[in-house]
């Protein structure tokens, strides 16, 4: 029953797809990346309702004025960075431990056992390639627009990964199908959720 509980987390994310777009952007990003003063505003009242959010708004301005001499790194700068090391290391065991979450849909797929590691492999690799692109493109389109696409990305293939799965016994090229897809889903995660 692994490929329910599969499917569930594909209805969670079609649920926030349906509720994401009645969200407002965070204040923050309106005003630091934006610019947009009447938004931010409009964006506080939203969320916290009517009311006065000056003083709110006023520390967005001082942070603001402060970040403003603060250069913005991009991803190759942060990796030199070595006081940011004990984090990355961090992150990245996290992301290597994950892999064994995915053998056993692997298993499934009835691929041979002796190319299961290196697919697990490139699922690492899919892991860290839509982190570092996802960091290098979410100033350029924001939160919202990733947010839609990945949840939506991710709805569309694990619909297909299902139906996938459902078929590899019948059409063997489906199991190194299911493979991709697994591939695609990681990536739309890692660049949207």
């Amino acid at each position: 029953m692994w490929n329910v509980l599969l499917s569930f987390s594909g209805l969670v994310a079609l649920i926030q797809l349906l509720f994401l777009p009645f969200f407002p952007e965070s204040p923050p990003y309106l005003l630091l990346q934006k610019e947009d003063k009447a938004g931010c505003l409009k964006a506080m009242k939203q969320l916290w309702g009517e009311g006065n959010y000056h003083t709110e708004f006023d520390d967005l301005m001082k942070e603001k004025a402060i970040t403003k001499g603060t250069k913005i790194m991009n991803v190759l700068e942060v990796l030199r960075e070595r006081s940011v090391y004990p984090q990355l290391c961090t992150m990245l065991l996290l992301l290597l431990s994950l892999q064994l979450c995915g053998l056993k849909i692997f298993q499934t797929a009835n691929l041979q056992e002796s190319i299961i590691p290196y697919v697990s492999l490139g699922v690492s690799i899919s892991e860290l390639i839509s982190i570092i692109f996802c960091s290098s493109i979410i100033d350029r389109f924001g939160r919202r627009m990733l947010l839609c696409g990945g949840y939506l990305l991710m709805a569309l293939i694990l619909v297909l990964l299902e139906t996938s799965l459902l078929l590899s016994d019948q059409f063997l090229w489906l199991r190194y199908c299911s493979v991709v897809l697994i591939f695609l889903f990681i990536i739309a995660y890692g660049i949207g959720p």
